[in-house]
């Protein structure tokens, strides 16, 4: 299997950070390994975090017809919120981790084994990410105010996961979807069909992705008896992909109908097309899909990114027609 970089880079980069990263690059080196805890010098976690919370407002907007000055806010406030709260989710997910990260080749080299950040340090990284996102989330409507809080069960659960079932990646999705219940409630202060159908498709996609990401770690996971769904699928992944991918898009489609009934025709057909078009991009990915090479594994993983902005251009068509 391919590997990627096990050799300790001279400024303390880790081995699945891009090589010209702003962290690595620019960020004054006293800040670096607590940007790397919050995983700055990757940004694809938080796009991943942050885009069911633009879906969820764009079909809130939909389902009203309405939008004003605070959703504005709320598309900045929630791109802020995932970057703080990915940032502190990543920061406890190395402290819970920090014994197993430095027997993984992708992950050894991480601030906590690698001796860059301190445990206590990292604890008070994580506390200010949190305490930060929480001054933008009460900025909100109540019912997002309170789902907000309620999301911190999910992250707290998440890093444990691995080791008491083999579908850690549902529990991530459970962690990396809410912002469809939080966008949607940014909207309209309240929560309904829609964003639960958003949610459980957003975690259908994120079994999709990170079975995907998880692959790059089957044999240093199976020497040291951490589980994944790769693991579990094993030779068997391309059809649960191609299942959770199909999931993902229905329940997407349906979310979208639900949101748009009252819409013209035309503007239902066009805000479908989000969904369907973000299916074909996912159907090239699966395309690619090759559990030999952790390169490529990689590039695939981070183009989800792109996958998951893809319907925004539709839904905005879909409100002026």
């Amino acid at each position: 299997m391919t590997q990627n970089a096990e050799v300790p880079e001279p400024n303390g980069a880790v081995a699945d950070a891009a090589p010209d990263n702003w962290v690595d690059r620019f960020a004054p080196a006293f800040s670096r390994p607590y940007l790397r805890l919050s995983r700055a010098d990757r940004p694809i976690g938080t796009w991943l975090l942050y885009v069911p919370c633009l879906w969820a407002l764009s079909l809130a907007i939909l389902a009203t017809d309405s939008y004003s000055q605070h959703d504005l806010w709320t598309v900045a406030g929630c791109g802020i919120g995932a970057f703080l709260m990915r940032g502190a989710g990543c920061t406890w997910n190395d402290i819970t981790d920090r014994h197993i990260d430095g027997s993984v080749a992708r992950t050894r080299l991480r601030p906590i084994p690698s001796g860059q950040a301190t445990v206590r340090g990292a604890i008070v990284w994580m506390v200010a990410q949190t305490l930060a996102a929480f001054f933008i989330l009460i900025s909100f409507y109540p019912t997002a105010i309170i789902l907000g809080i309620v999301a911190l069960v999910p992250v707290a659960i998440y890093p444990f996961a691995k080791r008491f079932t083999w579908w850690p990646q549902a529990f991530l999705g459970l962690a990396f979807n809410w912002g469809a219940l939080l966008g949607w409630a940014a909207h309209t202060n309240s929560i309904g069909p829609v964003p639960i159908v958003l949610y459980c498709a957003g975690i259908a996609w994120t079994l999709f992705y990170d079975t995907i990401y998880a692959h790059q770690d089957t044999e240093d996971d199976a020497l040291i008896g951490v589980k994944s769904t790769a693991r579990l699928f094993g030779d068997d992944s391309r059809k649960w992909l191609r299942m959770f991918l199909t999931i993902a898009i229905v329940l997407f489609g349906l979310a979208v109908v639900l949101a748009a009934s009252e819409r013209s025709v035309l503007s239902l057909v066009v805000a479908i097309g989000g969904p369907w078009a973000m299916g074909w991009h996912l159907t090239w990915q699966l395309g690619n899909f090759d559990p030999d090479d952790n390169d490529k594994l990689l590039r695939v993983f981070r183009s989800n990114r792109n996958a998951g902005l893809i319907p925004l251009p539709f839904f905005a068509l879909a409100l002026l027609v």
